[in-house]
């Protein structure tokens, strides 16, 4: 089993700890650069994980007041998209974001990309696992088992709802939104447009819920209960994580 090295100790951020998940990040994606046959393991991960976050969720998907931040989860944290171009754009402006904005926002920025480093780091060790066919429940099963212990799956689900948390508790700072809205020009202008456009959608659909501890107890249940029944299979824990699978 890999080691995942972003299973670090929190520490405060700042702009050489937010840089550094960003590094993880590049890391990943230059390693599956150089082997053709992980990166389209990697790609059939991400896109199976996207179905199975669907089929986990549809009921979120169709729910008035949810499915805006049920849809977010899905495309922009969970999605099979390549996210190169908003991490380098997001790269460039973390210097001046750590700079000008709250610490509480600078602590879910962190949050965000620690999340999508170990979200990066678990892909990679389950591609490792796969053959070239396509992927099967129990293949994802096992390679599931294979790239990481529970308590690394627990930790991403952590990372997952204090994100939510944080962004719910920000919607509530209309000044914040108002910056938001006025950055759009500037950061058009500058070459950023696909960050803002990610951060304008995470704001607005968790605003869109008007309290989003409800959708999160429903997401951190839900998501413990699978990790629990995938962890288990095989033996008398296939048959219910087979049941929880597209």
């Amino acid at each position: 089993m890999r080691t995942l090295r972003v299973c670090a100790p929190m520490m405060p951020a700042d702009t050489r700890a937010i840089l550094d998940q960003l590094t993880l990040v590049d890391a990943e994606r230059t390693r599956r650069a150089a082997d053709p046959s992980l990166a389209s393991a990697v790609r059939r991960v991400k896109a199976y994980q996207q179905q199975r976050f669907a089929h986990t969720y549809a009921d979120l998907l169709d729910h008035p007041r949810y499915a805006g931040a049920t849809r977010f989860f899905l495309d922009d944290l969970y999605g099979p998209d390549d996210f190169t171009q908003r991490d380098a754009q997001f790269a460039r402006v973390v210097p001046a974001l750590v700079r000008l904005f709250p610490q509480d926002l600078v602590e879910t920025v962190y949050s965000l990309v620690r999340l999508h480093t170990l979200s990066e780091q678990l892909d990679s060790a389950m591609g490792t696992q796969l053959s070239g066919t396509p992927l099967a429940p129990t293949d994802y099963i096992r390679a599931w088992q294979a790239a990481s212990g529970p308590a690394a799956r627990a930790q991403q689900l952590d990372l997952t709802l204090a994100i939510g948390t944080s962004l719910d508790r920000l919607t509530r700072k209309p000044l914040l939104r108002q910056t938001l809205h006025l950055m759009r020009g500037p950061a058009k202008a500058a070459g950023l447009e696909e960050l803002q456009q990610f951060l304008e959608r995470g704001f607005d659909t968790f605003r869109a819920m008007r309290g989003a501890a409800e959708f999160l107890r429903i997401v951190g249940e839900r998501e413990r209960a699978l990790a629990d029944a995938l962890f288990a299979a095989p033996g008398t824990g296939l048959a219910r994580a087979l049941g929880q699978l597209p």
